[in-house]
């Protein structure tokens, strides 16, 4: 598990039921009440806020859902304050996370937290022990069409992307954070038959790994999936590689 990719298609698989999708929705809801209340309600010129709207697109959020969230976001309508905290800590293995929250009672989020990590064999780190060895990049996932790998690169090298990976079922565009705009906007406008952007964000992506096996694997799954389940937790970033079974049988469990 490179800390990003794979784990969040796990989750797209894990949305599928009801409660997972609710789940899902709420957290959406709140980066677009955060993004409106801090960049304004218009789309157009608040980029965090036509991010959040499009994921909440692509995830069938109703529009009348989408449309309440700004409101609460700009006072147009009663809505709840909430903060944004990021946590760093150590999993199992000494892995490291990068936890991004959004809370209205942050005692409480790091009291679960805490709680969270010392059951599954880790804990909360000071600012700064592992952030280091993150980087804040673009990330956008692409289906694959009729198209060939080359022809993918020469669409997003001109638009400024830095890496392109295949990932088996899917391509993962590697952008800088000032360049993730233009790429996505390149790779949605494509002629490319069969091209299309699955997910886009933005992401902390570790500059190196840490592999990670056996009994230590599990435990970190377990965990990060206990984390993100919390209602007060928005991502969760990991250096730990992981092997794609163990991800796909215990993150689904």
């Amino acid at each position: 598990m490179s800390g990003h990719s794979k784990w969040a298609q796990i989750k797209r698989k894990k949305g599928a039921n009801d409660a997972a999708r609710g789940k899902m929705f709420t957290k959406i809801i709140k980066e677009i009440t955060v993004s409106a209340k801090l960049g304004g309600g218009d789309p157009n010129g608040n980029p965090r806020l036509r991010l959040a709207i499009q994921n909440a697109k692509a995830s069938n959020m109703p529009a009348d859902n989408i449309t309440r969230a700004v409101k609460k976001g700009t006072g147009e309508l009663e809505g709840v304050n909430y903060e944004e905290i990021t946590y760093e800590a150590y999993g199992p293995g000494g892995v490291a996370l990068i936890i991004e929250s959004l809370t209205d009672n942050r005692n409480r989020t790091v009291a679960d937290l805490r709680h969270l990590f010392t059951k599954n064999g880790g804990t909360l780190a000071e600012a700064g022990a592992v952030s280091w060895n993150f980087e804040r990049k673009g990330v956008i996932n692409a289906s694959k069409g009729s198209y060939s790998e080359e022809d993918l690169m020469n669409v997003i090298l001109d638009a400024g992307a830095e890496d392109l990976r295949d990932e088996g079922d899917y391509f993962e565009v590697i952008t800088s954070v000032d360049s993730f705009e233009s790429v996505r906007k390149a790779v949605e406008t494509s002629n490319l038959a069969g091209l299309k952007v699955e997910s886009a964000s933005l992401q902390y992506v570790p500059k190196t790994t840490t592999k990670v096996e056996g009994r230590e694997a599990e435990q970190i799954v377990r965990l990060i999936s206990a984390v993100e389940d919390n209602d007060d937790v928005q991502n969760v970033y990991t250096n730990a590689d992981i092997d794609e079974k163990v991800m796909e049988t215990v993150g689904s469990s």
